[in-house]
């Protein structure tokens, strides 16, 4: 039944009055809702993970460039990975302690340290990498090609560089620091092969060994690392290099193949480094704008080229380890980075 005028017209305010408010209930609902958004798409921006960039290094035997390669941390903030050969832990005098799978006593495909003294400076950069937050990673020993090992081939090489990295520092006459027998038998958690090649040996003895991670394999392009397995595996990618893009392993090695035919070639040594820091800073912008995942790179402590490829590894470093929303970490902290908070070792 319609209403009385006097009613309707004193009803009418009240009834506009009421779709005002809900009206303007409606726009500040909208406006936090809307507000609420951008929160939560700068939240999203801020929250976006970090590009990783992993370093790593492997034999780690020269001293100089163990000061060259921790300075080059301290001054970028980078962490970097040291994949060490343990025969740079013995002494030339007492190489014969060391037997790899398959070969006599004595024998390396990398050599030994020449005396005492130089195992002892090797330790102390070791020492310093561990407390500056770096990781020590194992290369084995030998460097040999243990593609055809066996599970119990590749247990024993282990136990090995176990072996050699705890007694190192009273083996070359010296008393170890506090904390190294804790080192030398709880943080060595990644491997890598030489010469990369694995097999189905390798990769049994890495999980019977309790090792977390290996890094050993080669992807056509940046990968995040597979954990589905016990022993996570990260790949080497390949990246675009030179003036003809062609793909090449992310490594130092091969950049020198490729460049001299694997001979020395100190003339174009400039030419070297300008193209290998182009193919590191392509690799890195295409992750750091796209997908975000992982870009490693892999160098050894011989310089090339003339110091070409370590050259082009400080610039980029230099350049990238300091931008906000990156971080050049070690395998392992990359590991957690990534991995879910349940997963996540105790520490």
């Amino acid at each position: 039944m319609p209403l009385p005028a006097p009613l309707a017209l004193r009803a009418a305010p009240t009834l506009l009055y009421g779709s005002l408010i809900a009206a303007l209930s409606l726009a500040l609902t909208s406006a936090r809702a809307a507000s609420a958004d951008a929160s939560q798409g700068r939240d999203g921006q801020a929250e976006r993970p970090d590009q990783l960039v992993l370093i790593s290094f492997d034999g780690a035997h020269d001293n100089r460039l163990w000061e060259r390669s921790l300075g080059l941390g301290k001054r970028t903030g980078a962490k970097f990975t040291y994949f060490l050969s343990c025969t740079f832990l013995i002494s030339k005098d007492e190489r014969k302690s060391y037997r790899a799978p398959g070969h006599s006593a004595g024998r390396s495909n990398v050599g030994f340290a020449p005396d005492k003294a130089d195992v002892l400076s090797r330790l102390g950069h070791i020492w310093t990498a561990h407390q500056s937050g770096h990781e020590i990673g194992s290369h084995g020993c030998g460097h040999f090609d243990g593609k055809d090992w066996s599970r119990t081939q590749w247990l024993d090489e282990f136990a090995q560089f176990d072996a050699v990295l705890a007694q190192a520092w009273k083996k070359n006459g010296a008393e170890p620091p506090a904390g190294w027998a804790d080192f030398s038998t709880s943080t060595i958690k990644g491997f890598r092969a030489p010469y990369l090649s694995t097999g189905k040996g390798l990769f049994a003895a890495l999980e019977a060994h309790g090792l977390r991670y290996d890094a050993s394999t080669v992807s056509r392009g940046p990968v995040k690392p597979d954990t589905s397995q016990k022993v996570a595996r990260f790949a080497l990618p390949l990246i675009a290099e030179g003036p003809r893009q062609r793909p090449i392993i992310a490594m130092d090695y091969n950049l020198f193949v490729r460049h001299s035919g694997g001979l020395e070639n100190p003339s174009k040594s400039e030419e070297f480094e300008e193209r290998a820091l182009a193919a590191f800073r392509a690799a890195f912008e295409a992750e750091n704008s796209g997908e975000r995942r992982p870009l490693q790179l892999g160098f050894h402590f011989v310089e090339m080229n003339g110091g070409a490829y370590w050259r082009a590894l400080e610039r980029f470093a230099g350049e990238v380890c300091g931008q906000p929303e990156v971080a050049c970490v070690s395998y392992q902290e990359a590991i957690d980075r990534m991995a879910p908070s349940s997963s996540k070792p105790d520490s």
